[in-house]
């Protein structure tokens, strides 16, 4: 396992992460292969556990703080996140001193941690000002409650306002940010990936292979493969991506990642890694014997005339407006 500096801090994170969001902990059969799973993970190197509040309504966190326990606090990075409604009351939910406060605390009790090494603002909140927010983060880091902070799936404008805000009242900054990035979902290559270039922040994608759709088991003209995400999965969100014109395009890639002898899993994983400004890729993992593959990409570079033939199958064209 390789490791990387988050952005400009001098946190260690191993290339591939293992995150919870597909975590299934309904019986103990399933909490026992959870469990193997972060296990082998150790093995493997991983330091980096990904995690969240609305995972499976706290118990995603209960669940890995347990395991955790059984580690030294120094061997792993943990992280965890907070906009989502957690409650039915007005600020049970949001990016606000209280419930940011508040939630923090439920968090660090369900880990049974002393601190995160890690906090995200999982989503942006439009209700509340950028700059309560950001002071909110930065005393925490000051409290030592968390280590760093960072945001999801914010815009370009968005993450600009909290660097420029924690600037002006002399805050602390931003460290890390966790977008969604994969073959099929490139949008932060537009302006994103320049900003955290430009302010040495970290960047750690999920979904990395695009719920799926690039570990070339769902196949044109195929049946789903049977307890395959696409057959349980209630929002479906795989489903969509199997159009016509993606699973062409998966086609082309299994050919250029059987040239290279890796899976196509591997193959994906890797390019993502290519881009410098990534510390880690957030990858899941239902079963221990998934993260050897996963494993397998920290490290691999990939050769110049295959990342070339990758570009024309992928064929992205990056939103560009020329002005003047």
């Amino acid at each position: 396992m390789k490791y990387r500096n988050m952005g400009n801090t001098g946190l260690k994170l191993s290339e591939i992460a293992l995150g919870s969001w597909v975590t299934d902990l309904s019986d103990a059969s399933a909490v026992a292969t959870a469990k193997q799973t972060v296990d082998k993970a150790f093995d493997l190197g991983v330091n980096f556990f990904d995690c969240a509040d609305a995972y499976s309504g706290g118990e995603a966190e209960r669940f890995l703080g347990k395991v955790l326990s059984d580690h030294r606090r120094g061997e792993y990075v943990v992280s965890s996140k907070v906009f989502f409604p957690m409650g039915k009351g007005a600020n049970e939910w949001g990016l606000s001193r209280k419930h940011i406060r508040e939630q923090l605390e439920i968090t660090l009790k369900n880990m049974k941690l002393d601190y995160l090494d890690l906090y995200f603002c999982h989503r942006f909140d439009p209700t509340t000002p950028i700059a309560e927010t950001v002071e909110t983060l930065s005393d925490l880091v000051k409290e030592g409650k968390i280590l760093y902070y960072g945001v999801s799936e914010w815009t370009p404008a968005q993450i600009t306002e909290a660097i420029l805000t924690a600037q002006r009242d002399g805050n602390r900054p931003l460290s890390v940010y966790q977008p969604q990035y994969n073959m099929a979902d490139r949008y932060i290559e537009d302006e994103i990936v320049g900003i955290c270039e430009r302010f040495g922040i970290g960047i750690t994608p999920f979904s990395p292979l695009s719920q799926g759709l690039l570990t070339g088991k769902y196949r044109k003209g195929q049946p789903l493969p049977e307890g395959s995400r696409a057959t349980w999965q209630a929002d479906r969100q795989i489903n969509a991506l199997l159009t016509d014109e993606n699973l062409d395009k998966v086609e082309k890639l299994l050919k250029v990642s059987d040239g290279l002898g890796v899976p196509l899993s591997v193959l994906a994983l890797s390019w993502i890694l290519r881009l410098k400004p990534v510390s880690a890729v957030i990858t899941g993992a239902s079963r221990p014997s998934q993260l050897d593959a996963n494993a397998a990409a920290s490290g691999l570079t990939i050769p110049a005339d295959a990342l070339e033939e990758i570009e024309k199958i992928l064929d992205y064209h990056p939103f560009v407006r020329r002005i003047g």
